[in-house]
C-alpha cells in the first residue's frame, strides 16, 4: 500500500472517524430499512418543540418528547466536550468532512477566510436560528423541515419535503469542496444553540509555550479556522473537540498540544472524546426508553382528592390532529358525557398510540370513557353526527 494509502487508511480507522461511520450507517439502516423516524431524536427538534409543548401541552406530529431527551443529552455533552457533537455525530458534519475529503484527494485547494470575515459570517447562525424560531412558533408548525438538508438526508424522501431541501444540501455539500465546513461555521442553527454553553465545556486543548515551534500547523488543520498557535488554551466556542489540531503537531514537538481539564498538567488520550460522546449517546436513549414522556397533555376540571388512572392503546391516535379530535369526543355533551375532572396524556404513534386518562371515579367509570372514545358523536351545535376514527385495543363495546 502506498503511503498516501496507509495515512488514508490511518485516518478511516481513528475513533472519530469510526464513529462518524457508525452513525451513518446506523441511522440509514434504522431509517430505510426499519422505516424509524430520525426526526424524534433530533435535538434542533427539541428546540423547535419547546414553545408548543409548554405553552399548549402537545408537539408537532413529526417530533416526540424524545427530542426533549436528545437535546438534554446535547447540552450535557457541550458541557463534558464542547462542539463534540458536530464532529462525532452529525450527519451533515459527517457528509460534509467526507466532502472535504474528497475534494483534497481531487486536488481542490480549500479557500481560506479572512478572520474578519469568518467572524462577520458566524453571526448569521444567530439570525438564521430567531428566524427559524420565529416561523415554527408563530405557525405551529415545523414549516423549515420541507427545505431542511438534515431532514432530507435522514428521511425516506417524503411529500413533506420539496425540491428546496435538495437545492439547500447540494449547495451545502457544493461549498463544502471548496471551503471548510461552510455550513458548520456560518449556518447551523444548532449551533448557535451550542455556542453560548460550548465556551464552558471541561475538555479543551492546551498548548505548552516551551514545546511549541510556532509552525502554525494546528491553525492550518483547524476545520473550524481556530488560531491555535497563539493561544495557551482553546476557549473558542466554535471548537468542535475533532482533534485534528493535536493530531497534525509535528512529530519533533508533540508534546505542544495535549487533551485536558482547564488548570490540570494531566494529558488525556484522544479516545476520551469519542467514549464520551457514546456514554452519553447510549444514557441518551435510554433515559428515553425508560422514562417516556407524554406528547400530548390536556387537562380539565378541579382535581378531587381521589382519582383512578386508566392506561388504553388507542388505535387512530397517531398525531397531534388526532389527539385533539379525541379530546372532542371526551368533552362531547350527549349521553355519553363525561362529567367531572378529566387528565389526559396520550403518546400519539401510528397505527396505534398510547393514552392515558386520570378521572374522577365518583362521577364515571372505565367502560363509559371507553364508550365515549368509540362511539359516534352526535354534535347538537353543528346538528352532525361524527362516526369515532379510534378503536380501543382489546375493548368490545357492541
Amino acid at each position: 500500500m502506498s503511503p498516501r494509502g496507509r495515512r488514508w487508511l490511518a485516518a478511516l480507522t481513528r475513533p472519530r472517524r469510526l464513529m462518524q461511520i457508525g452513525f451513518l450507517v446506523l441511522t440509514g439502516w434504522a431509517v430505510f430499512r426499519l422505516g424509524a423516524n430520525a426526526e424524534r431524536w433530533c435535538p434542533f427538534g427539541g428546540v423547535e418543540a419547546l414553545h408548543t409543548y409548554f405553552a399548549e401541552g402537545d408537539m408537532p406530529c413529526s417530533l416526540g418528547t424524545s427530542n426533549f431527551f436528545a437535546l438534554g443529552g446535547l447540552l450535557l455533552l457541550v458541557l463534558l466536550v464542547r462542539r463534540a457533537f458536530c464532529s462525532h455525530l452529525c450527519p451533515i458534519g459527517a457528509v460534509s468532512e467526507g466532502v472535504r475529503g474528497l475534494g483534497a484527494a481531487l486536488g481542490l485547494r480549500v479557500r481560506e477566510v479572512p478572520r474578519r470575515l469568518d467572524r462577520a459570517l458566524s453571526v448569521l447562525k444567530y439570525g438564521l436560528l430567531a428566524f427559524l424560531l420565529w416561523l415554527t412558533y408563530r405557525a405551529d408548525e415545523l414549516l423549515f423541515r420541507a427545505a431542511d438538508p438534515c431532514y432530507a438526508m435522514i428521511s425516506r424522501h417524503g411529500e413533506d419535503i420539496t425540491f428546496w431541501a435538495y437545492v439547500v444540501l447540494g449547495a451545502i455539500l457544493l461549498g463544502a469542496l471548496f471551503l471548510s465546513l461552510p455550513f458548520c461555521r456560518w449556518l447551523c442553527p444548532l449551533a448557535a444553540v451550542m455556542n453560548p454553553l460550548a465556551r464552558f465545556g471541561l475538555v479543551r486543548v492546551r498548548r505548552e509555550a516551551s514545546s511549541c515551534t510556532g509552525c502554525a500547523r494546528c491553525d492550518n488543520s483547524c476545520p473550524m479556522g481556530i488560531a491555535i498557535a497563539g493561544v495557551e488554551e482553546v476557549r473558542d466556542a466554535s471548537c468542535t473537540a475533532c482533534l485534528d489540531c493535536v493530531r497534525s503537531c509535528p512529530r519533533s514537538t508533540r508534546g505542544a498540544l495535549a487533551v485536558g481539564l482547564p488548570g490540570s498538567t494531566r494529558r488525556w488520550s484522544g479516545a476520551v472524546v469519542p467514549l464520551v460522546v457514546l456514554v452519553v449517546l447510549v444514557s441518551v436513549v435510554a433515559a428515553a426508553e425508560a422514562f417516556p414522556i407524554p406528547s400530548f397533555l390536556r387537562e380539565r376540571g378541579e382535581k378531587p382528592e381521589l382519582t383512578r388512572t386508566l392506561e388504553l392503546e388507542v388505535e387512530g391516535l397517531n398525531c397531534r390532529g388526532s389527539a385533539n379530535q379525541l379530546v372532542y369526543f371526551l368533552d362531547r355533551d350527549d349521553i355519553l358525557e363525561i362529567p367531572g375532572y378529566l387528565a389526559i396524556e396520550a403518546w400519539p404513534a401510528p397505527p396505534a398510540g398510547r393514552l392515558r386518562l386520570t378521572f374522577d371515579p365518583a362521577l364515571t367509570d372505565e367502560e363509559a370513557i371507553k364508550e365515549a372514545i368509540v362511539t359516534p358523536y352526535f354534535d347538537t351545535f353543528e346538528a352532525f353526527e361524527r362516526s369515532s376514527p379510534f378503536r380501543v385495543v382489546g375493548y368490545r363495546p357492541w
